[in-house]
């Protein structure tokens, strides 16, 4: 059974970081594309970030480059979302999802319908 269980969210002041983690089981990790993404109230799920399962290049959201940085331990079956410089605005449920390499998807990479898998999601609130 493909699982995934975020964690590391929180409570930070402007300016600050975090760092997330996302713990996959079920499956090898550097088989599926892993995307990070995050929901504010009363918004639409957003993409930040993802990473390829076939090169392991990384995608970001124009609203997060130069301050999140994605990245995948394969031995620890561990996806990260390094997230510095954190603005009011980036506050969010966080997400992350894996695509399945066993479907076809003409989304763009970071959509949120090209993914099959979602975790629990993780609360980070950004204090101004």
């Amino acid at each position: 059974e493909v699982q995934l269980v975020e964690s590391g969210g929180g409570l930070v002041q402007a300016g600050g970081s975090l760092r997330l983690s996302c713990a996959a089981s079920g499956f090898t990790l550097d088989d599926y594309t892993i995307g990070w993404f995050r929901q504010a109230p009363g918004k639409e799920r957003e993409g930040v970030s993802c990473i390829s399962s076939s090169d392991g290049n990384t995608y970001y959201a124009d609203s997060v480059k130069g301050r999140f940085t994605i990245s995948r331990d394969n031995a620890k079956n561990t996806v990260y979302l390094q997230m510095n410089s954190l603005k009011p605005e980036d506050t969010a449920v966080y997400y992350c999802a894996a695509e399945s390499p066993f479907y076809f998807s003409d989304f763009p990479i970071l959509h949120p319908h090209r993914y099959h898998y979602w975790g629990q999601g993780t609360q980070v609130t950004v204090s101004s």
